[in-house]
């Protein structure tokens, strides 16, 4: 920037026509720092907008994984009440086997 007074200001002439530049000059700027900080503004909105979303994504992963660690256990206590129920069934069937086998040969000792 200049310190000194233009020649025609100073040879006594009005300064009218650059005082009105420097206004709208002002003015101009003064409008694009206005678009500016409305802009920032919606940028920032946007970002708390967007890391609200986040957050509530965090939130379910972690519900999900909560849920997720309850039905794995869940399908292990299955898994084994299944297996317990398989081995039992084998032992009733064996115990049927044992028991038809001693009623048929009763039957036959009967019969002879």
């Amino acid at each position: 920037m200049n310190d000194r007074m233009p020649n025609a200001f100073a040879a006594g002439e009005t300064a009218a026509p650059a005082a009105s530049s420097a206004a709208s000059e002002i003015e101009a700027a003064t409008r694009r720092l206005a678009a500016a900080l409305d802009a920032l503004e919606s940028a920032v909105e946007r970002r708390r907008e967007y890391d609200r979303g986040s957050d509530e994504l965090a939130a379910r992963i972690q519900s999900l994984g909560v849920d997720r660690s309850r039905l794995a256990n869940e399908l292990d206590g299955t898994l084994v009440r299944s297996r317990e129920l398989e081995r039992t069934n084998r032992e009733i069937a064996e115990r049927l086997d044992v028991a038809i086998g001693t009623i048929r040969s009763v039957i036959e000792e009967d019969a002879s």
